[in-house]
Order: C-alpha cells, then sequence, then structure tokens
C-alpha cells in the first residue's frame, strides 16, 4: 500500500479550510495526513483545531527574526524535518519570498477566494463584487513568486446574487473552498497533477479506482 503523503499547513486565522483538509483525512476519503501546522499568530484558532486533531501545531513568531527570510527558513526546517511532502498555505496572511516558494516549488498550494487570475490579492472578494461579476467562486493553485499567479489546479464557481456582501459571497465560497481544496490535495497525492509552464494538467487515474474528496 502507498504511504500517504504527509502535508504541511500555513494558517494565521480561524482555520476552516485547516479543518475540512482534516475531517476528509480522518474520514478516508483523501490519501493524505497533515503531520504540521504553522502559523504565524500566536492566537489563531487553527491552532486549537489542529491540537484537537492531535496534529502538532507551532507558532513560529516573525518579530523573532530579523528578517523576512530568517523566519521562513526556520519553516522550511520544521516542515522538512516532518518529510511533508506538499505544503498548504489555508489563510496565511503573510507574503512569502522567493526563499520560501522556490524552495517548496511544485509541492505549495494555495487558495484564493475569487476566479483566478481575475480579482488577486487579499481585496479579491470586493473587487469581484465592486466589479458586477454574476459569477465568482474560488481557485486552488500551485504558488509562485507572484501574487496569487500561479499554475491553476481546479476552480469552482458561485453565483452571485443580487444584494450579496463580501460576507454573504464569501460564506457560500467557503464551502466550495471546503471541497475543492482537498480534492486537488488527493490529485497530488495520487501523482496526477504535472505543471506544463502557467497549465497544470490533471493526469487520468493510474491503474483502477476513483477519485476520492
Amino acid at each position: 500500500m502507498k504511504d500517504k503523503t504527509k502535508v504541511a499547513v500555513l494558517v494565521s486565522g480561524r482555520g476552516s479550510n485547516l479543518e475540512a483538509i482534516v475531517a476528509n483525512s480522518e474520514a478516508g476519503r483523501i490519501d493524505a495526513d497533515v503531520v504540521l501546522v504553522i502559523s504565524d499568530k500566536k492566537d489563531a484558532k487553527a491552532l486549537e483545531i489542529a491540537g484537537k486533531h492531535g496534529i502538532e501545531a507551532v507558532w513560529v513568531n516573525p518579530k523573532e527574526f530579523p528578517a523576512r527570510e530568517e523566519h521562513e527558513r526556520k519553516i522550511i526546517d520544521l516542515i522538512e524535518s516532518r518529510k511533508a511532502g506538499l505544503v498548504c498555505m489555508a489563510g496565511y496572511m503573510r507574503v512569502l519570498t522567493g526563499v520560501f516558494v522556490r524552495h517548496f516549488s511544485g509541492r505549495l498550494m494555495n487558495i484564493h477566494p475569487t476566479l483566478l487570475p481575475s480579482f488577486p490579492g487579499s481585496r479579491g472578494q470586493l473587487d469581484a463584487l465592486e466589479c458586477g461579476v454574476k459569477i465568482s467562486g474560488c481557485t486552488v493553485h500551485f504558488v509562485d513568486e507572484g501574487t496569487d499567479t500561479g499554475p491553476i489546479i481546479i476552480q469552482a464557481a458561485v453565483p452571485v446574487s443580487e444584494g450579496d456582501t463580501v460576507e454573504t459571497l464569501s460564506g457560500r465560497i467557503l464551502k466550495e473552498e471546503h471541497k475543492i481544496y482537498s480534492r486537488a490535495i488527493q490529485y497530488f497525492a495520487e501523482g496526477r497533477l504535472e505543471i506544463a509552464g502557467k497549465k497544470v494538467k490533471i493526469l487520468p487515474v493510474k491503474g483502477a479506482g476513483s477519485d476520492k474528496g
């Protein structure tokens, strides 16, 4: 039996995507185990969620390091020491430098609450509403050195209703985030993701069986 993919998750806040990933892992819906959760915020609720599930949870205080790169090197060391094959950003609010991104090239994922490449950045949902889009959604992508510019793995569309606010739209998008992030992790665990320039190919399933997630 193939070993499960070990996943490290970077968080800053409430951890709803982390919780969904852990739930799918524990239920056997994805061939991956979260082995480490790292936060830049001491009081991040996501650290509590990790602890409740018996997952190692670490606060790495950025203020203890004179430069962003040194903070990131500490996190790199932690992840590599746990032999994580995949790193997932789940509400991690720090912009990563090239040091981190290059080290984990091809095994660093992020989820963004719009249909990229439209509306990147932290104001994505507000920008989408202000532009009057009729369809929004979310995107899981590999991380490169740009802002939400990495190769797209999977997306889900969410209709925008009249009178939507950032809060109401975000709530509906979040439900889709919880589905597609685990699906992207499963594709990775199955070895089905191939990066070709700016595109990601999802390869057929090897052997028997069907998609999980």
